[in-house]
């Protein structure tokens, strides 16, 4: 069927303004799908609401991921808005330490390893068993600062001005996310915001350690960080150990 010339003419002025627009660069680089939830907001706009709602979150678990000079540097967390908080936290050669803090007081248990990297002797007495840190404990240190969310978002928020959106995709966690990624003298900065639900931080990628304020504690100042963001507002129990 042919259409009417006046609908056909309509058409074309739209597909050639539409190729125009592309041709001379006037749609955005970071345009979203228009089926995405952020699509009226720009991507500094978006972190920004990110990085409210995942600051709001009464609890949080986090995965990090970072380096040191002792070997690879992995911590399980899980903190709530009371500060109330518990580490696992493993070093590579340097051993494994845990960590409580509940009520204000903080408790560490570590492995052997752990003990002699820190100069804790002797640590063979000390193994195994929950103890108070010494002020001169730095693995004890870095767990607890681990403990604070805002030890990794407040390293984002002054970067988000360099926001621009990436794609939409399902990462490890299975929850759909927009991609957005900033840089800074830094480097590269990467993070994924959930878009069904609340706009939660995900996962974040930093590209330095140590830097404005950053983990820190016997890491690699020049090496890159990833924390996972998971289940948000899920209560949990941090309980005070036994000596």
């Amino acid at each position: 069927m042919r259409l009417p010339a006046r609908v056909s003419a309509a058409a074309l002025s739209a597909a050639t303004a539409l190729a125009l627009a592309t041709a001379c660069g006037m749609l955005p680089d970071d345009a979203p799908d228009a089926t995405a939830p952020y699509a009226r907001l720009t991507a500094p706009e978006v972190v920004n609401k990110a990085l409210a709602a995942t600051r709001a979150a009464k609890s949080v678990r986090m995965t990090v991921e970072a380096a040191s000079p002792e070997g690879p540097v992995e911590a399980f967390v899980a903190t709530d808005i009371r500060g109330e908080c518990t580490v696992t936290l493993s070093m590579g050669a340097a051993g494994t330490m845990e960590l409580v803090r509940t009520g204000g007081t903080v408790r560490t248990r570590s492995d052997a390893a752990m003990l002699r990297s820190a100069s804790t002797a002797p640590a063979e007495n000390l193994a195994g068993h929950w103890v108070s840190p010494t002020a001169a404990d730095r693995h004890a240190e870095l767990a607890e600062r681990y403990c604070d969310r805002e030890t990794f978002l407040g390293r984002l928020a002054p970067k988000s001005g360099t926001a621009r959106k990436g794609p939409t995709a399902a990462p490890g966690s299975g929850t759909p996310a927009l991609t957005v990624t900033g840089g800074s003298r830094d480097g590269k900065w990467t993070a994924d915001i959930a878009t069904e639900g609340r706009p939660f931080l995900l996962k974040l990628r930093l590209p330095r350690g140590g830097t404005g304020g950053g983990t820190g504690g016997g890491t690699d100042r020049t090496a890159p960080v990833t924390v996972e963001f998971s289940e948000f507002d899920k209560p949990f129990t941090a309980s005070r150990p036994k000596p």
